[in-house]
């Protein structure tokens, strides 16, 4: 997938995650990279903002259960388990091992990761209320890009 050229002109070359805020699993895989993106590679959007909910129409994406990350590098949109994937290889070494969930066809990730993905909050949980970042948190994510 593609973006549309002027929303990939506001997100700009760095990698880009889009997340639902609100999913605890989600949430978790915002986590782990923030603690593992040592040289600040990746920038944020949460799904329910408003940047966030112009890249998932413009995908053509429900902007009402946000049943996918998105991993957007280089311009080109990863979804499920292949935005994992991407998110993991743009990591490098040794996360960069886990990439290897992206090689299976979608027509086998796709069912478990929609399995997943539509069970997310009653197996996971929700958030009940926001996180609050600090000023060096907030400079990671895109203008827009945050609730």
């Amino acid at each position: 997938m593609q973006l549309p050229p002027r929303l990939s002109d506001q997100i700009g070359p760095a990698p880009v995650v889009v997340f639902d805020g609100e999913c605890v699993l989600c949430s978790g895989f915002f986590r782990f990279l923030l603690r593992h993106d040592h040289d600040r590679r990746f920038r944020f959007v949460v799904a329910q903002s408003p940047l966030g909910d112009q890249l998932y129409q413009a995908l053509g994406l429900s902007i009402e259960d946000y049943e996918t990350n998105l991993v957007i590098i280089g311009g080109r949109v990863h979804t499920k388990a292949r935005a994992f994937a991407a998110a993991m290889r743009t990591l490098g070494w040794p996360w960069r091992g886990l990439a290897m969930t992206g090689w299976p066809p979608a027509w086998m990730t796709g069912p478990l990761y929609t399995l997943i993905a539509r069970n997310r909050y009653r197996w996971f949980g929700r958030h009940d209320s926001c996180m609050i970042p600090d000023a060096d948190l907030r400079a990671r994510f895109l203008p827009g890009g945050w609730g």
